[in-house]
């Protein structure tokens, strides 16, 4: 199936006008973020196999083409040319899973005029939903504290194709799985699972709900103990694996989890049961957990969801898809609030004793292997084979580990990006 018609109506007449009136030149537009949300000391980039995919499919079928005829706009000579669209242009880009920052460009795209402008949206679609999902992941994974954390938004995400991103874009930035089967198979991410509220309230008893759920899968007794009485519950768990009904691990979904998870610990512990884990779901992010690991909560592994798949207190970036350069002149605004720099930019991190110190963002020209960014697309094809998940997984973690530590906490900070002449 095509993605041409994924995009906005001002792309596709603008690029009638530039036709029309000979601006089909060599241009370059950026992807990049203006500033940061508040509540963000840093992304992660995402979404670049996504838009690569995307535009090895971006055509206009016979359908596209009727329909826009119908909408009594666009010349017939343009409507020829989308019939015979290709991307054939350049793309160079920072890689997925990197850390970057303000002003920095994730993406850059290079064709003639009208090639390029009609990418605009598409693009900005993949890499920003992308990367605020990688980025919330992170700052989740940044406050962990080595804890396990299982990603379980796809029942509200915003569509089936956004809550298949987001949990990609979860396991690039370390979480350890999803619930998401379809996630699981496109991505050999790790797939986790155990019950819900409807399975133990189907049984008569919480002993029968586990006792079945035990025999049906044997290595995998993680009960939900928070159905009615959560402390009554632990005394159950016990009681059973007294009578040789094993649990790897326990849920709580509900009440004083912090309270709870401490309470259930104790319990475990004092029955001799200390290799039963706890884990812990309803509205978790980032927030509840550095406040109950700060205060010394008992809690194994963390089941996140709502507010991890829409992003809840950072949910759209400052991102966007501008001209930078035109024929090898430089293009840019200078509206107050929204200045964009001109030229094919490069990124170049500078470090002290392995950590993060400062970025300069500085022009392409003569310096195209000396930093972040780097070619994905000449003439249309790939230069090389796209990194798989696990390796886009492994250099998100080698990323985080040279943050300063501040930038790994939830207090705000700001990192230094210049952008040079």
């Amino acid at each position: 199936m095509g993605t041409a018609l994924l995009t906005d109506l001002y792309e596709l007449t603008m690029a009638q006008s530039y036709l029309e009136h000979n601006k089909t030149g060599s241009a370059v537009f950026s992807i990049f973020p203006r500033t940061l949300p508040v509540k963000r000391n840093f992304l992660v980039a995402g979404g670049l196999e996504t838009l690569i995919g995307q535009l090895e499919q971006f055509r206009f079928s016979g359908e596209d083409i009727v329909y826009l005829k119908s909408l009594q706009m666009f010349s017939d000579d343009f409507l020829s040319w989308l019939r015979d669209y290709r991307f054939s242009g350049t793309l160079s880009a920072i890689p997925e899973g990197s850390i970057v920052f303000q002003n920095e460009p994730l993406v850059q795209v290079e064709g003639p005029l009208p090639d390029v402008q009609i990418l605009e949206t598409l693009a900005l679609n993949c890499i920003h939903f992308e990367t605020v999902a990688a980025s919330k992941a992170a700052r989740i994974v940044s406050v962990s504290r080595g804890r396990s954390i299982v990603e379980f938004g796809f029942r509200r995400s915003h569509t089936p194709a956004a809550g298949i991103a987001a949990a990609r874009a979860a396991y690039i930035a370390g979480f350890a799985g999803t619930s998401d089967l379809e996630a699981g198979k496109r991505y050999g991410i790790p797939v986790v699972g155990t019950m819900a509220h409807s399975y133990v309230m189907l049984f008569d008893t919480e002993d029968a709900a586990f006792r079945a759920y035990q025999s049906s899968f044997p290595e995998r007794g993680l009960y939900l103990i928070d159905t009615y009485d959560t402390l009554a519950c632990a005394e159950t768990v016990i009681r059973l694996a007294r009578d040789g009904v094993p649990a790897i691990g326990i849920r709580i979904d509900s009440g004083d989890i912090g309270a709870l998870a401490t309470q259930v610990r104790s319990m475990f512990d004092r029955a001799g049961l200390s290799h039963i884990k706890i884990f812990v779901s309803n509205n978790v992010d980032e927030y509840s957990i550095d406040r109950w690991l700060a205060g010394g909560v008992p809690i194994d592994s963390f089941g996140v969801g709502t507010h991890f798949i829409t992003s809840s207190d950072a949910p759209y970036l400052d991102m966007v898809y501008k001209l930078v350069e035109y024929e090898g002149t430089p293009r840019y605004k200078t509206s107050p609030g929204k200045t964009t720099f001109p030229y094919r930019r490069q990124v170049v991190r500078h470090y002290r004793d392995g950590i993060m110190d400062h970025d300069e963002v500085i022009r392409m020209a003569g310096c195209e292997d000396d930093g972040l960014v780097e070619p994905y697309l000449r003439d249309g094809k790939l230069t090389r084979p796209l990194p798989s998940v696990e390796d886009i997984r492994k250099h998100c973690a080698h990323e985080l580990t040279t943050l300063p530590g501040p930038f790994r906490t939830l207090a705000k900070q700001e990192y230094g990006v210049n952008v040079l002449p």
